[in-house]
């Protein structure tokens, strides 16, 4: 019997585990499942599991992932990482080339701001935090615990930090760390930025609706919102929006 086609999915998102779940149960490509390999990064120290195989870690840059690509005769490539893991992204791009498997994005669409919103967007962390300055100093920052380098040089400013896991330095001198992972409800986000007096939200553009409900909390509250734009897909790469678009992708290569 020829061989299951083998599909990689990278990531941890909840489009990634989503799309595992499908090719698992056969409701996604092919007249049966695919072996599907998750990939993660490991940077969450308790990570939700998807269906399927799953492996830890890095692969060591653009040609290792190439390697392992060809080594495990992998069929097809779904980079399904966050919005903003660029380089990953562009390690795939690369590694599908150099492999010869098609490669396919899956991006949930990015938020768009609504009337009432007071959005400040911004290219990069650092922007975001030069843009502080005359919008508040008590600051919610859901950008993650990876990018906090960037606002400790603000002194002046008090950060309530939100987190799956612990932040490490660098960090604000002035900061308060809440452990929390998503979802999260409109009257909570709404409760969390009276409690804490919040004077501006920072945050990624990381689209879904696991994390929105800060939008509307701060459209509500008449506060501004530092907004850092997603970078973009590599050049070439087909990006789909939702899991039916990236079954209907992989019928169409792998059967």
């Amino acid at each position: 019997m020829t061989a299951a086609p083998h599909v990689l999915i990278l990531g941890g998102t909840t489009e990634a585990r989503l799309l595992a779940a499908a090719l698992a149960t056969g409701d996604g490509a092919g007249a049966r499942p695919p072996r599907v390999t998750s990939s993660l990064a490991g940077r969450v120290a308790e990570p939700r599991l998807p269906a399927g195989e799953v492996r830890v870690g890095g692969f060591g840059g653009p040609d290792g992932l190439a390697r392992w690509v060809r080594e495990q005769q992998v069929d097809a490539l779904i980079d399904a990482t966050h919005p903003f893991a660029e380089t990953i992204s562009f390690n795939a791009a690369r590694a599908a080339a150099t492999a010869h498997v098609p490669l396919l994005a899956l991006r949930r669409p990015g938020w768009v701001p609504g009337p009432g919103d007071r959005w400040h967007p911004v290219a990069s962390l650092d922007e975001a935090a030069g843009a502080l300055g005359g919008l508040g100093e008590r600051v919610f920052l859901t950008t993650g615990r990876m990018g906090l380098a960037a606002f400790a040089h603000l002194t002046e400013h008090w950060f309530l930090v939100r987190s799956v896991d612990a932040p490490e330095p660098p960090a604000p001198p002035r900061m308060e760390v809440l452990l929390a992972r998503g979802p999260f409800d409109l009257a909570g986000e709404a409760e969390l930025l009276r409690r804490h007096r919040i004077d501006v939200l920072v945050t990624k553009d990381s689209g879904g609706q696991a994390t929105a409900a800060k939008l509307t909390a701060a459209r509500e509250a008449g506060l501004p919102v530092v907004v850092v734009r997603r970078p973009p897909v590599p050049a070439g790469v087909p990006v789909a929006d939702d899991v039916p678009q990236a079954t209907r992708w992989l019928r169409a290569r792998i059967g």
